[in-house]
């Protein structure tokens, strides 16, 4: 798996593999691309953590457009993210932030 963090409001678009870019039809599914429950914050910024399968090499991503009334978003049409990084990378960024944990269903933690 690789990984990426995405700023709150803001959405994949375009996927890119090894022979270009990402073919439903050829591929017969979607790439497999996963938000987790673990976020970020930097700057009053949520950053969300996602997961890609190791055969995306770049990912497109783009404001949602009814957030696009935040003047971030009204300044940035779209951000190719080419360097995706490794749970490692992911255990290190996180080990150098602050942490806070919110647990909405303690349930799902304990069982």
């Amino acid at each position: 798996m690789k990984y990426f963090f995405l700023t709150d409001g803001w959405m994949v678009c375009r996927v890119w593999a090894s022979d270009g870019l990402w073919n439903e039809t050829a591929w017969r599914r979607q790439p497999d691309i996963n938000r987790l429950n673990i976020c970020l914050v930097e700057a009053n910024e949520k950053l969300w953590l996602y997961a890609v399968e190791d055969i995306v090499l770049t990912v497109e991503v783009k404001p949602i457009v009814s957030l696009q009334n935040n003047s971030t978003a009204q300044g940035i049409g779209q951000v190719v993210l080419k360097r995706l990084i490794s749970a490692e990378q992911v255990i290190e960024r996180l080990g150098a932030a602050e942490a806070m944990c919110q647990l909405t269903n303690i349930q799902s933690v304990v069982q």
